[in-house]
C-alpha cells in the first residue's frame, strides 16, 4: 500500500515538473538578458558594413548555432558524475588537471573581456545619451565609468535571487522597447542593394562575420550556473528541462533580434554603419544622433543601457565562477578569499578599459568571439568524441556542425592576425 501511495506520489511530482512553470520563464529570461548586449547593439553595424546578402545568410545560421551550441555546452556540464560540479570541474574531471587548467583559463578569458566590452559600451552609451540628448557637458569619464562599474558589480554581490529579480525588471521592458524601435523603423526601411556580391569577397565577409555572430548570441557565461540550478531543481530530469529552456531562449532570440537587426540595416546606409564603427557607439545611440526623432532620441539610449547592464550581469556571474574555480585550484586560498579577490580584480580592470576607450567591434572580432568558439563550438563537441556519457551524440549532424561553426570562426580570427 505504502509502496503504491509513493510510486502515485512520485508520478505526481514528475508530471508537475514536466510542465513549464515561472521558474522556467525566469531562466529563460536571464538567459535571454545574458544574450542580449552590446553584441546585439553592434551586430547591426558589423553585418551592415558587409550588404544584405550576409544578413540573409547568417540570419538563417543563427538559429541553429545558437541552440545547438548551447545545448552541447549543457549536455557537457551535465555529464559528470558530481552532481554540484561547476565547468572548471567537469572539465577536469573528463580531460585531467594540466587539460583542465588551461581549458579552464580559456573559459575564463573568453568572458573576462566581454566585461570590458560592457564597461566600454555602458560608458560611450550614457556619455552619448548626456552630451547629445540632456544637453550637458561631457562629464569625466574616470568618473562616470567608475560608478557604472561599480553600480553594475554591487548587484552581482547581492545573490541569486536580487539577480533573478533584476533580470525579471529588465528584461521586460528590453524586449518591449527593442520590440517597438524594430517596428517603429519600418517606415524608414530603404531597399537594399539587391546586386549578388562577387563569390570570392561575398564567402570572405561571410567567414570573418562568424565571430561577431558567435559572440552576440552567445549566454555561454551563464551556462555552468544555469545546469547547476537546473540539476538541484529538477534532479533526473534536469537534462531535458535545461534543453526545454534553451530552446525557448534560442527562439526568443532569434525573433526579436533578427527583427531589430533587419530592421537597423534597412534603416542606415552602409557608409552610416561606417561612420557608427568609428565613433565606437552602439546603433541605437548611432541612430539617436543622426535622427531627428525625440522618440528614438529617448529609448534609443534606454534600449542600450538597459541591454548592456542585463547582458553584464549574466557574463559577471560566469567569470566570477570561472575566476574562483581556477584559483581555489591552484592555491590554498579559500573560496570566500579568491571571491574578493576576483571582484577587486575584475572592477579595476573593467573601470580602467572603460576608461581607454578601445574599439568595441575590434575587441568582439578579434578576442572575445573565437575565444567563445572554443569553448562553445569547439570543446563540448570534443568531449563528445572522448566522454563516454556523451558518446551516444556521436556522428550526428548537429555535432559535427557545431565543430565545423567553431573552427571557422577560429579560423577567422588567425587569418585577421596573419592578413
Amino acid at each position: 500500500m505504502n509502496s503504491s501511495t509513493d510510486a502515485a506520489q512520485f508520478d505526481a511530482v514528475t508530471t508537475s515538473q514536466s510542465k513549464w512553470n515561472f521558474h522556467d520563464t525566469q531562466w529563460v529570461l536571464s538567459l535571454f538578458g545574458t544574450a542580449v548586449g552590446a553584441g546585439i547593439l553592434f551586430l547591426p553595424i558589423n553585418i551592415g558594413i558587409g550588404g544584405f546578402w550576409p544578413l540573409i545568410i547568417l540570419a538563417c545560421m543563427a538559429l541553429p548555432m545558437t541552440f545547438l551550441a548551447h545545448r552541447g555546452l549543457a549536455r557537457f556540464v551535465l555529464s559528470s558524475n558530481n552532481k554540484d560540479a561547476d565547468f572548471t570541474d567537469v572539465v577536469e574531471e573528463h580531460f585531467g588537471a594540466n587539460a583542465g587548467r588551461l581549458i579552464s583559463l580559456l573559459y575564463f578569458l573568453s568572458i573576462f573581456p566581454i566585461l570590458l566590452i560592457y564597461g566600454v559600451g555602458l560608458t560611450n552609451t550614457v556619455d552619448s545619451f548626456m552630451v547629445n540628448q540632456l544637453g550637458m557637458e561631457t562629464p569625466s569619464r574616470v568618473l562616470l565609468s567608475g560608478v557604472l562599474v561599480a553600480g553594475m558589480i554591487s548587484l552581482m554581490l547581492g545573490g541569486e535571487r536580487l539577480m533573478l529579480r533584476a533580470f525579471a525588471i529588465l528584461v521586460y521592458p528590453l524586449v518591449g522597447i527593442l520590440l517597438f524601435l524594430s517596428l517603429y523603423l519600418i517606415p524608414s526601411w530603404q531597399v537594399p542593394d539587391m546586386a549578388f556580391p562577387e563569390f570570392v569577397g561575398f564567402s570572405k565577409t561571410l567567414w570573418l562575420s562568424i565571430p561577431i555572430l558567435v559572440f552576440s548570441f552567445s549566454h555561454a557565461a551563464a551556462i555552468s550556473s544555469f545546469v547547476n540550478v537546473q540539476r538541484g531543481h529538477y534532479g533526473k530530469q534536469a537534462t531535458a528541462k535545461a534543453e526545454a529552456i534553451l530552446k525557448r531562449t534560442s527562439l526568443l532570440l532569434i525573433v526579436f533580434v533578427l527583427l531589430f537587426v533587419f530592421s537597423c540595416v534597412l534603416s542606415l546606409t552602409p557608409e552610416q554603419m561606417l561612420q557608427a564603427k568609428a565613433q565606437n557607439v552602439s546603433v541605437l545611440s548611432y541612430l539617436a544622433n543622426v535622427t531627428d526623432n525625440s522618440f528614438i532620441a529617448t529609448f534609443g539610449p534606454l534600449v542600450a543601457f538597459i541591454a548592456i547592464t542585463s547582458s553584464f550581469l549574466g557574463h559577471f556571474l560566469g567569470a566570477r565562477e570561472s575566476f574562483n574555480g581556477l584559483v581555489t585550484k591552484q592555491t590554498s586560498l579559500s573560496m570566500k578569499s579568491a571571491d574578493k579577490i576576483g571582484v577587486a580584480i575584475m572592477f579595476f580592470a573593467i573601470w580602467f578599459c572603460a576608461v581607454k576607450n578601445p574599439s568595441i567591434l575590434d575587441m568582439m572580432d578579434q578576442l572575445s568571439g573565437p575565444i567563445i568558439a572554443m569553448i562553445l563550438f569547439i570543446m563540448p563537441m570534443i568531449a563528445v568524441y572522448k566522454v563516454p556519457a556523451l558518446q551516444k551524440y556521436r556522428g550526428r549532424f548537429s555535432t559535427l556542425f557545431v565543430l565545423a561553426v567553431g573552427i571557422l570562426a577560429v579560423a577567422a580570427l588567425i587569418y585577421g592576425f596573419v592578413a
